[in-house]
């Protein structure tokens, strides 16, 4: 089975199965000289870890996250890290009565037809628990850019869930509320009515689905290439990777469709010094004017706040009866899908996306040089650090 590596230069490479052993990752071509903190590792991992509210799954994971390479004395080497998450709470006894009569809408057939065989406990590594890696993943990417001399923010928040729709919000007010109710959203009344849309279907024994709206600030101007190592091209890889994502946007996205091109067309100006703090340029250097596109021209960043959303359909195991065909006996059959599933996606999905946001962008600046990627400080083979006790002469 091959698709378990995302990255050129900033690279993870995954494995394990929902109801599995363990869930892994190794990371490659992060920098040596980046201070890694474990516990925001850590903290990361409980923001999309399972059994948080009343509307996530019930299933018991610490996620508890063991790093166990790549790093001395609390510095990265440059070697890959390797990060190890055991699983705590599998119960794949609930899932045997579909080993042949495959879930509605899962990956169960389709895995089977592949490779004739699968882990069906939970799913296996079709499992969004898979994306617990990809947060480990994203969390040192995050600190690796915060090592660096770019100030990049990034952020997400759930915008839709059904058909209640959050107002849209400045940056900051992602940054500061999104954090603040179970659903991750921004705007706090749409919240409280997501929150009850969802109890609604939680309670009748049904799903929904919903969309996040993403975005990133202070990302330099130039990174991509066009056609197909493209920006866009490789976030949406990025996005649609994860499970259950059913569209992904910049800018206008799907409304640029009725929309002119003299009125989407940015007109160009020049940076001012005071008008454009929120795009990547220096004084005097030409600026677009607005940001339909969403930070993204030609395949490449502008240097202007890359935003869009992502859409999830609602999760397909629900307590509901729905019908299947067992291909061991060639019967049509009831079947109801029992154990611990969340009712909704994007609330835990907040922070996978955000950690491919991470990914993707540090990736690319590695690949445009904006960053060494042998030492963080672009000093390599020079040990005049606190950490290490020599410096040898290689000059």
């Amino acid at each position: 089975m091959n698709g378990n590596r995302f990255g050129r230069l900033f690279q993870l490479t995954t494995y394990g199965e929902s109801h599995g052993d363990a869930m892994g990752v190794t990371v490659s071509g992060v920098p040596a000289g980046v201070e890694l903190d474990e516990e925001a590792i850590q903290a990361q991992l409980d923001r999309r870890k399972p059994g948080q509210s009343m509307i996530t799954t019930s299933r018991g994971e610490p996620d508890e996250v063991v790093v166990n390479s790549g790093v001395q004395d609390g510095y990265t080497t440059g070697t890959p890290i390797g990060m190890v998450i055991q699983n705590k709470d599998a119960r794949s006894g609930k899932y045997e009565p579909y080993v042949t009569a495959p879930r509605p809408s899962h990956g169960d057939y389709t895995y089977s037809a592949k490779f004739g065989t699968r882990n069906w406990g939970g799913g296996g590594r079709s499992s969004a628990r898979e994306t617990v890696n990809w947060v480990a993943a994203g969390a040192v990417a995050e600190q690796v850019l915060d090592a660096s001399d770019h100030d990049v923010e990034i952020k997400a928040h759930v915008n839709r869930i059904g058909d209640v729709e959050a107002d849209d919000v400045p940056f900051e007010q992602i940054l500061e509320r999104s954090e603040e109710n179970d659903v991750r959203c921004a705007d706090p009344e749409a919240a409280a009515e997501m929150q009850e849309l969802i109890e609604e279907y939680q309670e009748r024994g049904d799903s929904i689905g919903g969309s996040i709206y993403f975005e990133c600030r202070g990302v330099p101007r130039g990174l991509g290439s066009p056609r197909f190592d493209s920006f866009p091209a490789r976030l949406g890889q990025a996005m649609f990777s994860i499970p259950a994502t059913t569209g992904v946007e910049y800018g206008l996205g799907k409304d640029a469709t009725d929309v002119a091109g003299s009125e989407r067309n940015e007109d160009w100006t020049f940076d001012d010094g005071e008008s454009f703090d929120h795009v990547e340029s220096d004084e005097g250097d030409p600026v677009p004017v607005g940001n339909d596109h969403g930070g993204l021209q030609g395949g490449i960043t502008t240097g202007e706040p890359i935003y869009g959303e992502a859409t999830w359909h609602a999760p397909t195991s629900i307590p509901k009866k729905q019908r299947s065909a067992d291909w061991e006996t060639g019967e049509e059959k009831e079947v109801q899908v029992v154990g611990r599933h969340d009712p909704v996606l994007p609330p835990r999905a907040v922070p996978v996306v955000e950690a491919m946001l991470y990914c993707t962008v540090l990736d690319f600046m590695l690949l445009a040089g904006r960053i060494n990627p042998d030492r963080v400080d672009g000093n390599p083979g020079r040990y005049d650090t606190d950490y290490h006790p020599s410096s040898p002469d290689n000059e």
